[in-house]
């Protein structure tokens, strides 16, 4: 990468902090009470702040299959940054277990997620999932205490008859990102026992209801400036 590309993303990655902390206010005077859980069984799990459902739970009906088997892999290729930036690089940044296999808490996590989505799914074909995640950005602890960000997760996706092996799909890339709390905001939800790990688990459920359920599959949310700055 030369010089000039490197000036630029720097310059970039300052404006969007700066976008960030004049958004700062905003995130965390928002109505605490939405904090709160409120899935329910058989419609799409609505989470808290910010990973509500964008469409009626109507829109969403439960898929004619059943699965049987959630595999999730993490490449070891992902790069793990530990750095306390508000910006890191790297292809994993996860805070809240202690310091260990990043690569495996990840997996946890995401398998964790995607059954709590599909476990309400009782049609009479049954199924796998394969999933290989390619990127899951948390917020450090720089960021989640100060402006906040947004959770990066993002995995490809393959749907398979559990008898033959057959693919029912074409490899999907899913891009599960969502606005993280910063703050005032992470700190009210931590006291409500709403950590990233609940949040990021609550939405991935919602995103594999929706990428299964709903026509179409899963519709990535637009997460502005700092969304692009994340990919870098």
């Amino acid at each position: 990468m030369n010089p000039i590309h490197n000036r630029y993303l720097r310059s970039l990655a300052a404006l969007g902090l700066a976008f960030g902390l004049s958004a700062c206010a905003s995130v965390d005077s928002v109505d605490s009470n939405k904090y709160l859980d409120t899935a329910s069984r058989a419609a799409p799990v609505a989470t808290e702040l910010g990973a509500t459902t964008e469409q009626p739970a109507s829109s969403t009906a439960l898929p004619t299959f059943k699965v049987v088997a959630v595999n999730v892999s993490v490449p070891e290729t992902l790069r793990v940054s530990e750095a306390n930036r508000y910006y890191p690089g790297g292809d994993i940044v996860w805070r809240e277990d202690p310091i260990g296999n990043r690569h495996e808490q990840v997996r946890a996590i995401v398998a964790a997620g995607i059954s709590q989505g599909t476990a309400e799914f009782e049609g009479a074909r049954e199924v796998t999932l394969d999933i290989v995640v390619t990127r899951f950005h948390a917020l450090t602890e720089k960021a989640r205490y100060t402006v906040g960000g947004v959770h990066a997760i993002q995995f490809d996706l393959v749907l398979r008859d559990a008898a033959t092996g057959a693919l029912l799909n074409e490899p999907r890339r899913i891009k599960a990102d969502f606005d993280a709390l910063g703050g005032q905001a992470a700190i009210a939800a931590e006291a409500r026992g709403v950590t990233q790990k609940r949040r990021i688990t609550n939405h991935l459920a919602f995103v594999i209801q929706q990428e299964l359920g709903r026509p179409g599959g899963y519709a990535e949310r637009d997460t502005g400036l700092i969304g692009a700055l994340n990919q870098l």
